[in-house]
């Protein structure tokens, strides 16, 4: 059970202690416990009484905070198919089917089902205070899950071409290496989002690249555990690159070092709320698309070589972005505690590059050849993922609106 500051039980209707941010960019309510556990989450706070379905109806996301413990729920629902599939998951877990998913523009930009795909895949992750954990292997909730997968990977395939043909032979070549060029190759020949980098750098305003944060954070708040999953997957020299790779990520076991709690620090230092998944209802479908993406490769063996790809693009794509960054930031003011998340991307993110291109993703092609293709596909799809990210952020800012999605959007809208 959840507990209002004065100690009573929390049930839905009830009055509840709330923080409310001011900020516009910040549209959090969190309901704190109030006593030996309270949370100061904002400096531009102030505390008033509402109701929980009060907070909900402003399209806002609740977390509650009881006792150290983060709880989040579910996001606002963006149309039925997200509306209909929340509604079933605050049951305990029943037999259900999913409303038909409507045809039309890509699942790349339809917030309803980025959402609904989004809180499927949440629930091996984190998941949600009001959802019971049972779901998570719920054959109605898989067999609805797939449905939106299915779309998506329809998606995909138009937006990239697959498959990849296997690195051609080049005398004197190993596979590795064949691999390893062939990916620098295609990572040079992309728009890998540098223009967003750049503006962020040189031309940014405070409340911009806050938004730039807030939209990262859905995923640096989990980064490094979608690519995990393909650890158990692999063996040899691909699965020891990879644990190579991801021990940084975790910050060699030190909790101070993990790159999640780095960009905590970054988000606290931006007035940003640092608690996970408090923006949810605020990014749009890109973006939620960015992390669905990793979730679909992740959680499906048969996309192992898709999932090491799309981490290797990460790699090969991430010291020049977060150099500029990091500049960025502190010509608008930002401190090096705020910077060092960006910083440590610059130095780690070079040595990963090497590990990731040849080690791990040339060790897993001389395992696999017949699987190459999967992993210049994952680089890809990363790829023009970032750049459709890109395009969305700069074509907003462009004609002077939010790249987020407003506070007052209602449920159901897309």
């Amino acid at each position: 059970m959840n507990h209002t500051g004065s100690g009573e039980e929390y049930r839905p209707g009830s009055e509840i202690l709330v923080e409310k941010t001011q900020a516009r960019s910040l549209p959090l309510l969190a309901i704190t416990r109030m006593g030996d556990h309270a949370f100061e989450r904002s400096h531009h706070s102030s505390h008033g009484r509402v109701s929980f379905q009060e907070a909900r109806a402003e399209g806002r996301a609740v977390q509650v905070f009881d006792e150290g413990k983060i709880v989040m729920r579910l996001p606002m629902p963006r149309g039925p198919v997200s509306g209909a599939l929340f509604e079933r998951l605050t049951r305990p877990p029943h037999r259900f089917d999913l409303p038909p998913v409507p045809a039309g523009k890509s699942s790349l930009e339809n917030e309803d089902l980025q959402l609904a795909l989004f809180v499927c895949y949440e629930l091996h992750y984190q998941g949600f205070d009001e959802v019971d954990e049972g779901w998570e292997w719920d054959p109605s909730l898989l067999a609805a899950r797939q449905i939106l997968e299915r779309r998506l990977e329809d998606d995909l395939t138009q937006a990239v071409s697959h498959p990849f043909p296997v690195p051609s032979a080049r005398p004197l070549l190993t596979l590795p290496m064949r691999m390893r060029r062939t990916l620098v190759d295609l990572v040079s020949a992309a728009d890998d989002g540098s223009c967003l980098a750049t503006f962020l750098e040189k031309k940014a305003d405070l409340e911009q690249f806050r938004e730039f944060v807030t939209h990262r954070s859905i995923y640096h708040l989990k980064e490094g555990d979608p690519h995990t999953w393909a650890i158990p997957r692999l063996r040899g020299r691909a699965k020891a690159a990879l644990v190579e790779i991801q021990a940084d990520e975790y910050g060699g076991g030190r909790l101070e070092r993990m790159h999640s709690e780095l960009f905590r620090a970054t988000m606290r230092a931006l007035d940003l709320d640092d608690s996970y998944g408090a923006y949810l209802d605020r990014v749009p479908a890109i973006t939620l698309a960015l992390s669905n993406v990793m979730s679909l490769f992740g959680l499906h063996r048969r996309h192992r070589g898709a999932l090491l790809g799309h981490l290797a693009a990460f790699e090969m794509t991430s010291s020049i972005p977060n150099r500029r960054y990091s500049r960025g930031l502190r010509r608008l003011g930002g401190d090096a505690a705020a910077r060092r998340f960006y910083d440590e991307h610059v130095r780690a993110d070079a040595v990963h590059e090497q590990i990731a291109a040849h080690d791990m993703c040339g060790g897993f092609a001389a395992s696999h050849p017949a699987l190459s293709g999967d992993v210049l596909y994952g680089a890809a799809c990363a790829l023009a993922l970032d750049r459709l990210f890109a395009e969305h952020v700069l074509r907003r800012w462009t004609h002077g609106a939010t790249s987020l999605r407003e506070a007052d959007l209602m449920v159901g809208s897309r």
